[in-house]
Order: C-alpha cells, then sequence, then structure tokens
C-alpha cells in the first residue's frame, strides 16, 4: 500500500485539484485560439543554456507565431561518456511486474546490464573543442563547417530525440514545471538523448483537438528543421564556403525566413525519434504515432521508432475492472477525471468513448500491426491501469512489441509527480523505460540484448 504520507498528500491534492476545476468550468468566454501553455499557480524551473551540474543544457522556444505552442529542449552533455543507465537493484525492492515483453532482468552483482550507446562516446573525441567552449559560458551550439563535417561522418554520432508530453488532465501542467523539468533533465541523461518537452495548449481555453494538433506541428517542425539543415549545408557547398556563409544564407516560406535550430541541427537525430507522453500527454502521443503511421514517407527524415506511455488517460463507456474497484483511488479519481475530460472536449462532443479517450474505438486510424513498439507503465493503485494493459494486449495480438510494466503499491502519476520524483519507485522506473527505449535509439551493433 501507499505511505500514509502519499495517502494524506493525494487528499489535498484532489481537494485543489476539485477546486481548480469546478473554477476553470465556471469560466465564460475562456476560449482562445492562441491559448495557453501553463497556469500562473504552477512552478516553473528557470531555463538554463549552459551545462550545470547535472550536464543537462536547457532552452524555451516559441514555434508557432499564431498560438502558444512552445517547447524547452533537454540537451544532455555531448562531452560526457555515459554507457546508458547502471541502476542498482536490490532484492527486496519487488518494485514491479512485467509481462508481453521481455523486461530487463537484475543480475546477481546488483547491478542491470545496460546498453552502450556510440553517441556518448563519439562525442567525447569528436566535440572536446566544443565542450570547452561551451564551459565558459552559455551553450548555443555549433554548425560545424561542410569539410569539418564530411572528415568527421565515421566517428560524429548524433543524439536521438525524445517528444514528451506532460500530464495534468489537458487543463494543467507544464513543459516547464518544475516537476516536469527533473523528469526530462532525468530521462535526458539515462537515454543520452536530447528531450523536446511540449507545452501544448491547455483546456478549456483551447479544447480538442488543439493538444493532439499542437503534437503533430513540433512533429512537423523537427521534419522541417532537418530539412532546413540539408538546404544550407547545399546551399554552402555550391557556394563553396564555410559556416560563416551558411549561416548567413536563409529559406523563405510563406512564414517567412526561417532559421535553423543549432542545437538540433548539431545534435539532434530526427531517423531516431522516441514519443513519450505522461498521463493525458500518452493519449497525445498515441495520437502523433498514429499520424505519423499515416503520414508516411511525407515526414522524413522524421521517423518515429517507438513511443512510451506511461498511465495514459484512457477511459470508455463500459468500466473495466479497474475502473469499478479504483475509481476513488489516490491522486487522480475517476470523478475528476471525467470533468477534465468535460473540459477538453468541445460542447456537445462529450463521450467516454470519444476517439481521443478510448484507444479501443473502431476506426481510430491506421491499423494497429502498423503502429510502432510501444511500451505501457502502469500502476497498482490506478483505476485507469486495466484499459492501458488492453490496449497493449490488442497491440500483441498483431505482432507489436508492446510489453507492460506494473509497478506495485504505485499511484497514477508516481514517477513523474512532484512529491514521488525521488522515490525509489520512480527512479526504477526512468531507469526501466531508458533500458527498453535503447533498443531503438542505439547504434547498430550497440543495441542492449535482453
Amino acid at each position: 500500500m501507499p505511505s500514509v504520507a502519499v495517502k494524506l498528500y493525494s487528499l489535498f491534492f484532489k481537494l485543489l485539484l476539485k477546486h481548480k476545476l469546478q473554477h476553470r468550468s465556471q469560466m465564460e468566454d475562456a476560449e482562445s485560439p492562441f491559448g495557453v501553455t501553463s497556469r500562473p499557480e504552477e512552478s516553473t524551473a528557470p531555463v538554463n543554456p549552459s551545462f550545470g551540474p547535472d550536464g543537462v543544457a536547457t532552452k524555451d522556444i516559441h514555434i508557432d507565431p499564431l498560438t502558444a505552442l512552445s517547447i524547452r529542449i533537454f540537451l544532455p552533455d555531448p562531452s560526457l561518456h555515459r554507457g546508458g543507465a547502471r541502476p542498482r537493484w536490490s532484492p527486496d525492492l519487488d518494485r514491479r511486474n512485467s509481462y508481453g515483453g521481455s523486461p530487463a532482468t537484475p543480475s546477481h552483482d546488483h547491478g542491470r546490464r545496460s546498453s552502450y550507446d556510440g553517441a556518448g562516446s563519439a562525442h567525447e573525441n569528436g566535440n572536446r573543442a566544443d565542450a570547452a567552449a561551451a564551459a565558459a559560458g552559455n551553450y548555443r551550439g555549433y554548425l560545424p563547417s561542410v569539410v569539418d563535417a564530411r572528415r568527421r561522418t565515421d566517428r560524429s554520432k548524433k543524439l536521438p530525440i525524445i517528444i514528451q508530453f506532460h500530464g495534468g488532465g489537458f487543463v494543467a501542467g507544464s513543459n516547464t514545471s518544475a516537476a516536469n523539468d527533473f523528469f526530462c533533465r532525468r530521462m535526458a541523461k539515462l537515454c543520452d538523448a536530447m528531450v523536446i518537452a511540449v507545452g501544448y495548449r491547455l483546456a478549456p481555453e483551447s479544447r480538442y483537438p488543439a493538444a493532439f494538433d499542437d503534437g503533430l506541428k513540433v512533429l512537423n517542425w523537427l521534419g522541417k528543421q532537418a530539412k532546413l539543415v540539408e538546404c544550407k549545408i547545399s546551399m554552402g557547398t555550391a557556394r563553396g564556403g564555410g559556416i560563416g556563409e551558411v549561416r548567413r544564407s536563409q529559406i523563405v516560406d510563406t512564414f517567412g525566413a526561417s532559421t535553423v535550430e543549432p542545437w538540433l541541427a548539431a545534435h539532434g537525430d530526427p531517423s531516431r525519434c522516441v514519443l513519450l507522453g505522461v498521463s493525458c500527454g500518452a493519449n497525445i502521443a498515441d495520437y502523433v504515432a498514429r499520424k505519423a503511421v499515416d503520414a508516411g514517407k511525407l515526414i522524413e527524415p522524421v521517423k518515429v521508432v517507438a513511443q512510451v506511455l506511461m498511465y495514459p488517460f484512457f477511459v470508455g463507456s463500459v468500466p473495466t475492472h479497474s475502473e469499478i474497484k479504483l475509481a476513488n483511488s489516490y491522486f487522480y479519481d475517476k470523478s475528476l477525471c471525467l470533468l477534465a475530460w468535460k473540459l477538453f472536449l468541445p460542447e456537445g462532443e462529450f463521450s467516454l468513448d470519444h476517439p481521443a479517450a478510448n484507444p479501443l474505438v473502431p476506426g481510430r486510424g491506421p491499423p494497429l500491426k502498423c503502429m510502432p513498439p510501444t511500451l505501457t507503465v502502469v500502476a497498482e493503485h490506478d483505476w485507469m491501469r486495466d484499459r492501458a494493459i488492453a490496449y497493449s494486449e490488442e497491440l500483441r495480438k498483431v505482432n507489436v512489441d508492446a510489453p507492460v510494466l506494473e509497478y506495485k503499491d504505485a499511484v497514477h502519476e508516481f514517477a513523474t509527480l512532484d512529491m514521488l520524483l525521488k522515490t525509489p519507485q520512480a527512479q526504477a522506473c526512468a531507469e526501466d523505460i531508458a533500458i527498453w527505449v535503447k533498443k531503438y535509439i542505439s547504434i547498430r551493433g550497440h543495441e542492449f540484448s535482453y
């Protein structure tokens, strides 16, 4: 069972959340096309464009001039050599069950095996000068010259990209909150990956499909950035110029001049993209994955190689066993979640079997067999767990790699909620996710073998 501290915190959390949701439901003329991505009462982590003690730099970017859509990029120090997640395991910590896949098994020397990610070592060997320059001040990224880029082709490895969607029932939360910032830093370090935390528009100011559209816009923006880099390198090659000449060139589209994001250009590999959604963010991630499958080669060079759904915000008109038994569970009980859905879905369209809410309704998009590998994380004391497991089972029926990790004595958002972030279960969950993800983002020849 959860500790007394968790039970007490859950009680106050639900009272505060109920007050917030009722206040939102009473707001008149709340809808706004531009929208909002955070709430004034949300604690925010400041951006830090230099590599701090944890070796992760961050920057915020507003990527859509017509809406409030923004992102926060988390870049792990490319000069640090990390061999991946090396969690410490205690035989008396029975933290999770797994099924439907082949989860990592702790070894007898109390250390789980981890994959070797070529990205870290290549940057250590090839970019010491850039790391030294970054240590002197804020890291602004670099665009290597065309000649240097050719010379470093064999040894310069870029980082995979994790696109993360925060939780909060579509009406709260933020990509820049202190809790989400901590979680994304943890994942960036464990996975040796660049994390892009999406600040999607919140309800009721921006109802469905605003948040889902924002997730897709980020994927398209990522592809546009990759194509801009290719265009500018080609222009620099044609002119015989180096980095200075490439930087001065501009590509003009219907929105005007477009500039390359230097961190992505220098370190991001969009061909190894993972979607990671937390709670309602998992619903967004699954939607974006479906749209990526529909788009196919149209979004190249972006390729979604896997997705992680952490305690997804799924619901349906026919209640599952866990929805009946755990309806009044910790933090997010069923009545509060239904109120959040009413605030999110457009008036007149509220249905528990809405395609955004129920992953098992027919006609939701591409065949399930086309979906990318999907890791599902569920908590023992979460009323939404059974529907998430059922969705994973449907994926496995069509031979999609879709394991489930269920954590004992855990509650909804146990790995991402502010007061629970530093618990052993939260750390273990992040490490387990990193090990599974590395199967799909590691450079060929360095994959972890279960």
